[in-house]
């Protein structure tokens, strides 16, 4: 009879603990979770002549940037973001990166077995990767499903390589979805071990067909991408202006704000208010920084655009909820120079 009374009383116990755990997560926690993701994603327009818009955003925040800015009356979009340590392109939508090649041959004519090398990844992993096909002079020679991590691809080729005009990498499966942003970061190519081509400085990534609907230059920034794609999504790119931070590891945002405001005050731009786009609940923080770093001289909204990561995960949102709160916290004190 002791054992089942024992047995008994942890099942009751463990009952208890269970219901409160319940009771504490929906009655206290539940709603100051909500509450919290409420206060820190909150959007607030004003009324404004300048829209800045985060290079760092998913493409489909981008589009919703220019709905924004084509249904009120702004004189100009300021895309802001970091110079980028690394020579990778980020190829958001199907397209062909071209890679031009005569330059870059020294080798007498003959035919022979050549291994050509292209350093790539995926933006996502599993059954989201990006694929991509190899063409050489506009045939079809190989294709690949990259990886998340940065890898070599090999090609082998035969053929005389002084007969080769360019080598084209077709980025064809971009897609949007729960499992997030398929883009593909491509870096160079490498023949032979020895003659190695970069995209910064040798290539051209021509958006939607081989035709060429839209070419992008090459960008070596945040802001510059950005500034491409909302080109791309039809805001006349004249009404678009770069706004380029140095590369930094930390205060990313902190640095991009410092870099708007010099570009203002060398500008001489007339405000009559400022607009921010930004995503989740980065929003809070942003509009924090933006709001000390110009000193409070202007009317300044934050427009907060929904962040599917967030709402499709319900860990991925504390975490974010969690990185926020701090991160406030921490610019707090990194912004107590800039405080009146």
């Amino acid at each position: 009879m002791g054992k089942f009374h024992n047995r008994k009383r942890r099942l009751l116990i463990a009952g208890f603990i269970l219901l409160f755990g319940f009771v504490f997560w929906y009655i206290l926690l539940l709603p100051a979770f909500n509450y919290l993701s409420g206060y820190l994603s909150k959007s607030d327009h004003v009324n404004a002549n300048i829209l800045i818009v985060e290079g760092w955003l998913p493409d489909y925040a981008l589009e919703l940037a220019v709905k924004e800015f084509k249904q009120n009356p702004y004189d100009l979009i300021v895309t802001t973001g970091l110079k980028t340590s690394n020579a990778y392109r980020r190829v958001s939508a199907n397209g062909y990166v071209i890679f031009h090649t005569l330059e870059n041959k020294a080798e007498p004519s003959k035919i022979r077995l050549h291994s050509i090398d292209i350093a790539a990844y995926s933006e996502e992993a599993g059954d989201n990767r990006a694929h991509f096909n190899f063409y050489m002079n506009d045939s079809l020679t190989a294709d690949f499903l990259a990886v998340r991590r940065k890898k070599i691809y090999n090609v082998k080729w035969r053929g005389n390589i002084n007969r080769i005009d360019s080598i084209m990498l077709q980025f064809d499966n971009d897609r949007w979805g729960e499992l997030g942003d398929r883009n593909l970061f491509i870096k160079e190519i490498t023949i032979d071990k020895k003659v190695t081509i970069p995209n910064l400085t040798n290539s051209k990534y021509i958006v939607t067909d081989i035709d060429g609907r839209k070419t992008f230059d090459t960008y070596y920034s945040n802001a510059e991408y950005a500034r491409q794609q909302l080109s791309l999504l039809g805001v006349d790119i004249s009404s678009i202006t770069a706004c380029i931070g140095e590369k930094v590891e930390v205060n990313r945002t902190l640095t991009s704000a410092l870099a708007f405001r010099d570009w203002l005050q060398k500008s001489h731009k007339e405000v009559t208010g400022i607009n921010i786009i930004s995503l989740g609940a980065h929003a809070r923080r942003t509009w924090m920084i933006y709001n000390k770093i110009l000193n409070e001289k202007y009317s300044i909204g934050i427009i907060s655009i929904p962040d599917y990561y967030y709402s499709n995960s319900r860990s991925y949102r504390f975490i974010k909820n969690l990185r926020e709160v701090l991160g406030i916290i921490y610019y707090w004190f990194i912004l107590i120079p800039y405080h009146k």
